[in-house]
């Protein structure tokens, strides 16, 4: 064995150790961003008086969305300059306020469909997780597939906003299930490369926990749309 490829087999090893030490706080962030979702949701819930100032005021909702946003694009454009305090500090903020305008979607379910189907979105995220870590197959092809088919499904979604199709609305939410199913393999393989390349930034680990938190709340969301009992 030559030089370079003891050199070359040294640093993959080490590229290897560095992802397993990363990987479990990109994780982490994740979970953590779903506990406050979590938190803020069951506050909310509790307060009929914040139920009520959420569903009778229209521009404070849809102002914590714009914000949402604001905050999403602010991580994904600052991401690479930014603290890992600040970058924990505008993740946890953002799944805050997602917490906050996801309770009105649980208002629409019963707790036990709500619990379970959580359940069952857990299983199938890290199932397609573990598949985007230990795969050796490049999946760049598949997720720019599966992004075509999330833009498939806003226009969809948009249309059904005029027809009220039931037959519609089940056909997006099997389609949205495959989709963030796949992306969650996709940015779980992608987050790894983010990694290797940025030197293993912290900030670089919250920008991807990011990504897994929303392919994980979207799966949820499609799957509480199939399987959720209505009250």
């Amino acid at each position: 064995m030559n030089r370079n490829s003891v050199s070359s087999s040294f640093q993959q090893s080490t590229s290897s150790i560095q992802i397993h030490k990363m990987m479990p706080k990109v994780y982490g962030w994740m979970v953590a961003g779903l506990g406050t979702t979590a938190l803020a949701s069951g506050y909310v819930l509790s307060d009929i008086s914040i139920v009520e100032a959420l569903l009778l005021n229209r521009l404070v909702f849809f102002g914590l969305i714009i914000v949402q946003f604001l905050l999403v694009g602010f991580l994904a454009v600052r991401v690479y300059s930014m603290s890992k305090t600040v970058a924990a500090s505008v993740f946890l903020g953002y799944s805050l306020l997602n917490g906050i305008t996801l309770s009105i979607v649980f208002l629409l379910y019963t707790s036990t469909s709500i619990v379970t189907t959580f359940f069952i979105c857990a299983m199938m995220f890290a199932a397609s997780s573990i598949y985007g870590l230990v795969t050796k197959k490049d999946l760049t092809g598949m997720g720019s597939f599966m992004m075509m088919g999330l833009f498939g499904i806003i226009i969809a979604s948009l249309v059904n906003f005029f027809l009220h199709s039931s037959a519609l609305s089940w056909v997006i939410s099997v389609i949205g299930v495959i989709v963030f199913t796949a992306l969650t393999a996709y940015d779980t393989q992608r987050i790894q490369d983010n990694l290797r390349q940025h030197s293993y930034s912290d900030a670089v680990a919250i920008h991807g926990a990011l990504h897994l938190y929303l392919d994980f709340i979207n799966l949820f969301l499609f799957l509480l749309r199939l399987f959720g009992n209505r009250r």
